[in-house]
């Protein structure tokens, strides 16, 4: 038995679906009122992010890798979004957390995945692999399309301006202290070389990994870069001891 409502939906729905203003008009009022709905509960949140522990800014290396990384256009075949659904978890690790992407300018999430998801991808495999990869694809996975990017070994990585880029990023939120901004570029050329104290540097970028990555030591190259931020992704939360916030948090 329908409802009046029903009945009167169900009887007039073609006189809607015919005339193109009033299917306009019910088109915007029904789209207004789901983003009220999704939209209005979140300024009603203290925080829309959780907090968790581990995520930090990237070290200057990183974000020379990820700039490498957005500017050679991966993220339109790779995303960085684990959703959380049972094939996703199982293929590629715990779903994605927000607070993961909160010093991303812009977030590197994606909607389309001609490659695999990246967002855990971090210590899945060694840097050779990664280096044999972007230089000739087909080389360790036969049947990829993906193109080479063998130029990124012969790149210098330049280190004159990682203070600025540091120092901007700061501008739209990221904490970087005067000390990190002061010290990018000592970071930079330490975190992409096998030797040289790097105590400093894993006191202000917990969990980074130093080393020389393309191996080529006698060259800092945006391979090195590009390998480093690749092999950060999904290793700065540790999920053995996260623990999802209830809803009972969120009031």
């Amino acid at each position: 038995m329908l409802d009046p409502i029903s009945k009167f939906l169900f009887r007039h729905h073609h006189k809607v679906e015919r005339n193109v203003s009033i299917l306009l008009i019910f088109s915007f009022l029904i789209v207004t009122i789901g983003g009220i709905v999704e939209i209005v509960p979140l300024f009603y949140v203290d925080n829309t992010i959780e907090k968790v522990q581990g995520v930090r800014p990237y070290s200057p290396l990183e974000l020379v890798g990820r700039n490498v990384y957005v500017r050679e256009g991966c993220y339109t075949c790779h995303s960085q979004q684990i959703r959380p659904m049972r094939d996703e978890v199982e293929r590629y690790g715990h779903y994605s957390l927000a607070a993961e992407s909160m010093y991303d300018h812009p977030f590197q999430w994606g909607s389309k995945r001609t490659g695999p998801d990246l967002a855990r991808v971090g210590n899945r495999y060694s840097d050779e692999w990664h280096v044999r990869h972007l230089n000739d694809p087909r080389s360790v996975v036969r049947e990829s399309i993906m193109p080479r990017y063998s130029h990124l070994a012969n790149t210098d990585v330049r280190t004159d301006d990682i203070a600025d880029h540091l120092r901007t990023n700061r501008i739209i939120g990221v904490p970087y202290t005067d000390e990190m901004i002061a010290d990018a570029k000592a970071d930079l050329i330490a975190q992409g070389s096998s030797e040289g104290d790097t105590t400093a540097l894993a006191e202000r970028y917990p969990k980074m990994q130093a080393r020389d990555f393309d191996g080529n030591p006698q060259r800092l190259t945006e391979m090195d870069a590009l390998v480093a931020y690749l092999q950060s992704l999904g290793t700065m939360v540790d999920f053995t001891q996260y623990e999802p916030l209830s809803h009972e948090n969120l009031r």
